[in-house]
């Protein structure tokens, strides 16, 4: 059974810096394709970024491009998301994702999921 793990959320003022983590569990990490997702109150779950399973390759939302920068470390089966000068529009759950696959955006193409961090940007 694959477990995925979250941490790192918190509270942070506007313009603050947070790292997210994800650590899994029970399944071949090195071979699968990771993402996060948010949601924010009363709003649709929105992707965030993705890695490839070699890191070869990311993609990013419009919205936190420049900002947040998405990693991992196979060796410890962990995905990282720096998160750097923070809005308050950032406010969210976050939630890690994985997918035996290629890159996507879409949510409902990954097959595992952490049960979330929140994260909360004061202004």
């Amino acid at each position: 059974q694959v477990q995925l793990v979250e941490s790192g959320g918190g509270l942070v003022q506007g313009g603050g810096s947070l790292r997210l983590s994800c650590v899994v569990s029970g399944g071949t990490f090195s071979t699968y394709t990771m993402a996060w997702f948010r949601q924010a109150p009363g709003k649709e779950l929105e992707f965030v970024a993705t890695i490839t399973w070699s890191s070869s390759a990311t993609r990013y939302a419009d919205s936190v491009k420049d900002r947040f920068t998405i990693s991992r470390d196979n060796a410890k089966n962990t995905l990282y998301l720096q998160m750097n000068s923070l809005k308050p529009e950032d406010t969210a759950v976050y939630y890690c994702a994985a997918r035996p696959g290629e890159l996507s955006k879409i949510s409902g193409l990954y097959d595992y999921w952490g049960q979330g961090s929140q994260v909360t940007v004061s202004s």
